[in-house]
């Protein structure tokens, strides 16, 4: 790199502060983190939202968040009146960041005039970030990813 070529990182300059709070804000409107979710899930009472599992029937039955709604993306328009409350924030989530399930379902839900958020890292992080999950079998919990968790804190602390 030369004085006058910058780093790639810095090739296309960062966004004034302004539009920088503006983009984050709206991103945190958008997007839920799953240990965000766990925690207002843990805390009992309502949580003033519910979790929606978009992904296939086999894909449930595999593992889901205790306490979440099973309606898959493509019965998301037929199905979504009957299993939820307009009145109600909807948090999507679908198998992890690889996919977009979610994402479209949420889509499909604001459509329909419901407010949504898309619960980011889906139900990989849920299970990677060692809350505990429903299956065929039961209720399960895996130990913690120290890549995704802290194994020996409360909260990452951000």
């Amino acid at each position: 790199m030369t004085a006058t070529t910058p780093h790639p990182v810095l090739r296309v300059a960062p966004a004034a502060p302004a539009e920088a709070a503006a983009y984050f804000r709206a991103s945190l409107a958008f997007h839920a983190d799953a240990s965000d979710v766990a925690a207002a899930l843990a805390a009992g009472g309502d949580p003033g939202f519910v979790v929606v599992d978009s992904r296939s029937t086999e894909a449930w039955e595999q593992g889901h968040v205790p306490g979440a709604v099973h309606l898959p993306t493509a019965l998301v328009a037929e199905q979504a009146p009957r299993l939820l409350d307009p009145a109600v924030p909807v948090v999507t989530y679908c198998w992890g960041p690889g996919c977009n399930g979610a994402t479209r379902a949420a889509l499909a839900l604001a459509e329909l005039g419901y407010r949504v958020k898309e619960m980011l890292g889906g139900f990989e992080y849920w299970v990677r970030e060692g809350f505990a999950h429903e299956t065929r079998q039961g209720r399960e919990r895996r130990s913690p990813d120290p890549l995704t968790a802290p194994v020996d804190a409360a909260d990452c602390g951000c």
